[in-house]
């Protein structure tokens, strides 16, 4: 019989899979207090890290209706609950990871789909969700001015010429 605190956590979790852009599970087996503290406050304003028990989030994952994620709750899992942009939450995992080797990403779930610790790489390795707006952005502005500029070309010809008949008549007066 389930007890009402693994029912709350349960429910908790439910809530996180559901409000959450993308989840991201890792394993943090050899890590200190310490360290898990600084990891979460690198994915702060992103993610929130939680370490829950494997068959507290496959339940959890399975009422909020998250499939596929059985094979990763293997083992210690912490998980990021990314509320905000994916890709500064896998560049933040990916750090850490690069300084404390001990913290294994396995893996998660973007948009429905699970994807593997391959592709979380790959995620963080994109530049942030800003950066590519100011460069669509630039893109757009660029075109806009060229456009500007082949629309004033004819009219600066049309004034050099006029400016050049100008200077025509007062050679031959």
């Amino acid at each position: 019989m389930a007890t009402p605190d693994k029912v709350t956590a349960v429910k908790e979790l439910s809530d996180q899979f559901r409000d959450s852009s993308a989840v991201l599970l890792t394993e943090y087996r050899g890590l200190s207090v310490p360290q898990l503290a600084e990891l979460r406050g690198k994915l702060r304003g992103e993610a929130t890290y939680v370490v829950a028990k494997n068959t507290l989030t496959a339940l959890a994952a399975k009422d909020a209706g998250v499939e596929g994620l059985d094979d990763l709750l293997v083992g210690p899992t912490a998980i990021a609950f990314v509320t905000g942009d994916p890709v500064a939450a896998a560049k933040g995992l990916k750090a850490f990871a690069k300084e404390n080797d001990k913290l294994v990403i396995k893996g998660g779930v973007l948009d429905g789909n699970v994807i593997s610790e391959s592709e979380i790489m790959k995620l963080a390795d994109l530049e942030s969700r800003e950066v590519l707006l100011a460069k669509a952005a630039g893109a757009m502005k660029a075109s806009l001015f060229g456009a500007a500029y082949l629309f004033q070309a004819p009219l600066a010809q049309a004034a050099r010429a006029v400016d050049a008949l100008r200077a025509k008549q007062e050679d031959a007066a």
